[in-house]
């Protein structure tokens, strides 16, 4: 298998399961648990089976000083992303909630224009009005009562907070940190979040059967370490651009268990509101690979002299 082609299944596979998240968060809501809580205990075991795969690979835990504060930065950006999303899934269908946090890669290319000086050109200009027009068809639930303004604030926080975190973690201070060390720390420094948010744990409310300890293994081990290792990975095999394009079967796999597990609704206003959301993200994320392929279809159309 080629470098390519592992680039993309990887990237293909950290999206889908990044996907999961409402699959195994809505039964542990049901059964009373808060999102401070599930978070808590996602991040509490992903973190040993972190660590497990450091050892095995005969990787040490060592930082340098000037990467610690780095690190809890992005902990806790990473955290408050996932806290955002989780409490939103308390105001409208987790689908929905999923698709609107997909808008992450134009708060990314707004945030590298805006601080780091790069071009904003027509077509990103564009892609930003139909991602929002994407955003208006979806903010009426699928019974045609408008969404709940808390609960869109909080997705646009979480993909604030997942787009701040996107730039900050590839500028040079942490380039030369192993991937699997860097995604151990973020979640040893998130966890501290939820650990604060829960009065340092007494008010935590832990599951009181075995079946919702596997939803918090799940958790912990699909949408949180593989799905991150795998788009580290994947960066590092095929690039940014490619990885962010195949993001967009986050929505589609949350939508597909919300609708198919949960009940959600998906009527054709839904599906067009989805749709212009990832066809925005996936055209500002493909940059000037979209204006090369436009070019090389021209070509197969050469103009015919015009006969007088």
């Amino acid at each position: 298998m080629n470098t390519k082609v592992k680039g993309y299944i990887l990237a293909a596979i950290a999206a889908a399961t990044y996907g999961m998240n409402p699959l195994f968060a809505l039964p542990l809501y049901e059964a009373g648990m808060n999102p401070d809580s599930v978070l808590f205990f996602r991040y509490l075991i992903a973190i040993p089976i972190l660590g497990v795969m450091i050892k095995v690979r005969g990787r040490d835990f060592k930082v340098k000083r000037k990467e610690i504060l780095p690190l809890i930065v992005m902990g806790i950006l990473v955290a408050m992303s996932s806290l955002f999303l989780f409490q939103s899934y308390n105001f409208m269908d987790a689908g929905i909630a999923s698709t609107l946090l997909f808008v992450y890669p134009i708060m990314v290319a707004l945030i590298m224009a805006v601080f780091f000086r790069e071009k904003v050109t027509l077509p990103t200009v564009l892609c930003i009005f139909m991602a929002l027009g994407g955003i208006a068809l979806l903010y009426k639930g699928g019974d045609g009562s408008t969404l709940s303004l808390t609960g869109t604030l909080l997705v646009l926080a979480s993909a604030l907070s997942y787009a701040i975190y996107i730039v900050a973690v590839n500028r040079p201070m942490l380039r030369n940190v192993a991937t699997l060390k860097i995604t151990f720390y973020i979640l040893l420094f998130g966890v501290s979040l939820f650990l604060v948010r829960a009065d340092f744990g007494t008010s935590l409310i832990v599951p009181d059967k075995w079946y919702l300890w596997l939803n918090l293994i799940a958790l912990a081990v699909f949408p949180t370490t593989i799905s991150f290792l795998c788009t580290t990975s994947a960066i590092q095999y095929i690039g940014s651009t490619p990885t962010a394009i195949l993001g967009a079967l986050e929505p589609v796999t949350a939508v597909f268990f919300g609708v198919t597990v949960f009940g959600e609704s998906l009527t054709l206003r839904i599906i067009s509101g989805i749709m212009l959301i990832i066809l925005a993200v996936s055209f500002i994320v493909a940059g000037g690979n979209i204006k090369t392929y436009l070019v090389r279809f021209r070509k197969l159309f050469p103009r015919l002299p015009i006969r007088k």
